[in-house]
């Protein structure tokens, strides 16, 4: 489902999947619309699904379910995940206070099985939840100029800063929610909310007025996170542990009781995971699910792969065993096994660090 699918058509768009949703997959050049972005603004209509919680128990009830502390004042944010009892991710959560009720943004298939499972446990708390995906437009502002054209276009308000915070403003008399993202594409974000039935106008003023921007869709999406060594949810976050992936803005240590805690504790404080993400330039592009060896022992596999446009070199991220030789690491690729050398993340450095960026506790953290 996309709110603004006759625009998208006029630039050319051609649609994909993304978790049960029609997305942008791209415009014709994925590769030069990333370049785009990386060097400019470029606009996204984002495919999350969105859930509303109201009600005077609304922040405790959620807190005592998610791996980080909802915020408790308007205008802040958290990235957050749902584990189950093995601690293995189920959803990421972005929960954000908008005064009255949470506004939560977490992968369209995952909105069903949310909701179902918290309006399930409601007793006596005065918490109401809803999906509410259909009554919200969402669209990604990202690029190194993406703070320039927010400010080119925005009234009442200045940029907010910083991450995961948000102001309220208005674009050509449009009242609009503007979110500054994590940096998952490696550069300034800014997320722009609007209802469903002003969502095209707001897309057409992103496009179209003030500083320039580019459409892009989700392929280059995946491309400029993978340049910035961002794990996705779809891509190799889903089903693991968080401390595999090295998500530790997504946990609060200090926090008490929720599901799959107890795991995540021990995992940080025996002080490795049996695998964790790491960057591989391999000769050729592998596919998703690859194996990486190091000699003749498997010691891993491919997330994530992409041909970065900036690099001008295929890329990967893969989950690898812990304390692995990353001297000689090869990728089986059509068949063969591929010489890949392994480097430090991000691939690419720009204008602002991924808050996802794998990270792993040393010594002194525990």
């Amino acid at each position: 489902m996309t709110l603004v699918g006759e625009l998208h058509d006029d630039h050319g768009a051609v649609y994909r999947d993304h978790g049960g949703r029609s997305v942008v997959a791209n415009y014709g050049r994925p590769e030069s619309a990333a370049l785009a972005v990386r060097n400019g603004a470029g606009v996204i209509e984002m495919g999350y699904g969105v859930v509303v919680i109201e009600g005077d128990d609304r922040v405790d009830y959620v807190d005592n379910a998610v791996s980080n502390r909802v915020p408790t004042t308007d205008g802040d944010g958290t990235y957050a995940l749902l584990l189950d009892p093995q601690g293995s991710i189920e959803t990421e959560l972005y929960i954000y206070n908008a005064g009255e009720r949470l506004l939560l943004f977490v992968p369209p298939d995952r909105v069903t099985p949310l909701v179902d499972d918290w309006q399930g446990k409601i007793f006596i708390q005065d918490v109401e939840i809803r999906d509410a995906t259909t009554e919200f437009g969402v669209f990604g502002v990202h690029g190194a100029a993406s703070t320039e054209k927010i400010a080119s276009v925005l009234n009442g308000a200045g940029a907010p800063e910083p991450g995961l915070t948000f102001v309220r403003g208005r674009m050509d008399s449009v009242g609009v929610t503007v979110i500054a993202t994590d940096g998952l594409l490696g550069e300034e974000g800014y997320e722009v909310v609007c209802g469903a039935d002003d969502a095209p106008a707001i897309f057409e003023t992103l496009l179209t007025r003030g500083y320039n921007a580019a459409p892009f869709g989700y392929d280059s999406y995946e491309i400029l996170a993978a340049e910035a060594g961002t794990p996705l949810f779809h891509t190799g976050i889903r089903d693991q542990i968080p401390n595999v992936v090295g998500l530790r803005n997504a946990l609060d240590f200090e926090k008490g009781c929720y599901v799959g805690q107890e795991v995540v504790s021990k995992v940080e404080n025996r002080g490795r995971p049996s695998k964790r993400v790491v960057g591989l330039r391999p000769e050729k592009l592998p596919e998703s699910g690859a194996a990486v060896f190091a000699g003749d022992a498997a010691v891993g596999e491919v997330t994530h792969a992409v041909e970065s446009p900036t690099e001008e070199t295929p890329i990967a991220l893969a989950f690898l065993k812990s304390g692995a030789d990353t001297e000689a690491l090869a990728v089986r690729i059509d068949g063969e096994e591929l010489p890949a050398t392994r480097v430090d993340l991000p691939f690419v450095d720009g204008g602002k660090p991924s808050a996802r960026l794998p990270a792993y506790p040393t010594e002194t953290d525990r």
